[in-house]
């Protein structure tokens, strides 16, 4: 879930016996930590100090001071001008003044802010190149895998009985996911609109790229087709011109979010299995109601939190936006949300906010499930992954004595009556509705579907007409058989 950031320090002080934890930035000075102990220690300011470890021998007072703990704490011992020598007092003021001669005649303070400033810079631009090194590490891992995924890759998609679905996992690693949703949000002037900050947006998409789990199906690979799915829906439809900014961030955002953490078997093993998810949502959505918590425990990271410039009442409009959205992915309350929509396509209001928010909903129902809208040579595999954590959902339940779905069945089901039934009654009349508000997806979108579904239809048909070879076959030796 990501962790605290480097850029502070934390240093444990004995004061007359209690242990004062003391927290401060490694880019403060001396002089600001020498405050900081001041303030421990209940002294005045400019107090002399000197800092002892538990052997007794001194410390110096700055930024790079070795780390201690609560056990080892150190003792903090204010020195009075009693206590120095008058030499040294004098030799000090001697200084002092010659300071403050150096400091009118060479404008030193001056110097200082801007020799400051310009070390305020450079931080920003190392910590934005580390950022930068972090990401083209991950990237490299990335296309290292896609490489050995194609090296390995297992063409064969049916077993002898062609029933038996061994799915093949040769779904693209898009190694430039992290880089092309952070352009999404910069493109649409998210980043600009609400000041995000852009390292706060490549630390949390680092933070959730690291809370997904590595499905089959349900992994950040998806996540990334679902938020790049919408970016086009919002480009394509021309969003920006009939919603609000926030209500683009939304649909971003819950987007992205809208399956963190999914443990790849799906709402209806969580209640029969009576797993902690489905116990703790009492079994209403529990892992959309999980991705949601999720979600929201990494923007209550301040390092992840794209918006902490945002007041109290718009991150709660934008919270319940989002949560709105990502509970609308559970696809048993498909129906209700669809129909809901087709109350109101025809006499849509944009300035209806229960017209808006129902889109809304629709909108990232499309974009969850919107594979097939894409050219075959993307949309199969992803068949492929889904019927693999679909079997593996199977399997578990066989062995537990659990109900199984005939279409999650290895024994039962193909791909084209997988996804036939799929495109015909759940796809297609959810974007030809969408479609009445924006006909401009007719071709873009509409139309790839019927191409799916027409294509799938051949190939069940090809596969029923094997089979009735097969059986008669099959039927021809049996009878031999018997004759002889």
């Amino acid at each position: 879930m990501g962790s605290a950031s480097s850029s502070y320090r934390v240093i444990y002080l004995d004061v007359d016996g209690r242990i004062q934890k003391v927290v401060f930035s490694r880019f403060c000075s001396p002089c600001d930590i020498k405050d900081l102990f001041c303030t421990a220690l209940g002294a005045p300011r400019n107090t002399n100090l000197s800092l002892l470890d538990s052997s007794g021998a001194m410390v110096s007072i700055d930024p790079t001071m070795p780390h201690n703990t609560e056990r080892s704490p150190y003792r903090v011992v204010p020195m009075t001008g009693g206590q120095l020598a008058d030499k040294e007092e004098l030799f000090q003021n001697v200084l002092t003044q010659v300071a403050e001669q150096f400091s009118r005649a060479f404008k030193i303070n001056e110097l200082k802010a801007e020799v400051t400033n310009r070390l305020a810079m450079l931080e920003k631009r190392v910590e934005l190149e580390g950022m930068k090194v972090v990401e083209i590490e991950k990237c490299r891992n990335d296309i290292k895998k896609l490489r050995e995924e194609m090296v390995s890759r297992n063409n064969s998609n049916f077993l002898e009985d062609n029933k038996k679905l061994t799915p093949r996992r040769d779904v693209p690693s898009y190694p430039k996911m992290l880089s092309c949703l952070e352009h999404m949000y910069h493109d649409l002037g998210l980043v600009k609109d609400f000041n995000i900050n852009p390292i706060t947006l490549k630390r949390w998409l680092l933070c959730i790229h690291d809370n997904y789990k590595n499905n089959p199906f349900h992994n950040f690979r998806h996540c990334f087709c679902v938020t790049q799915m919408m970016y086009s829906m919002i480009c394509l439809c021309s969003l920006q011109e009939k919603f609000t900014q926030v209500d683009v961030l939304i649909l971003m955002t819950a987007a992205v979010c809208h399956d963190l953490d999914h443990p790849g078997f799906n709402n209806t093993y969580q209640v029969n299995a009576r797993t902690e998810l489905a116990v703790r949502y009492n079994d209403i959505s529990p892992l959309e109601n999980h991705h949601c918590a999720v979600a929201f425990q990494i923007f209550s990271q301040p390092d992840c939190n794209i918006f902490s410039n945002f007041d109290q009442e718009a991150f709660k409009q934008i919270r319940q936006g989002t949560i709105t959205l990502i509970l609308a992915t559970d696809m048993a309350r498909h129906g209700e949300i669809l129909d809901s929509f087709k109350q109101k396509v025809d006499n849509f209001d944009y300035t209806d906010e229960e017209h808006v928010t129902c889109l809304k909903m629709v909108l990232i129902k499309c974009c969850d499930i919107s594979n097939e809208v894409r050219p075959m040579e993307v949309a199969e595999p992803w068949v492929d992954c889904l019927l693999e954590e679909y079997f593996m959902q199977s399997d578990r339940e066989k062995a537990e004595g659990l109900p199984v779905a005939p279409f999650m069945d290895r024994e039962k089901v193909t791909k084209p009556t997988a996804q036939i039934g799929f495109i015909k009654f759940v796809l297609i009349p959810m974007f030809e509705t969408v479609m009445k508000l924006f006909p401009q997806i007719e071709e873009a979108m509409v139309q790839p579907l019927r191409d799916s579904r027409d294509r799938y239809e051949e190939l069940k048909q090809i596969d029923d007409a094997m089979n009735e070879v097969q059986k008669n076959k099959n039927e021809n030796l049996t009878m031999g058989g018997k004759k002889k």
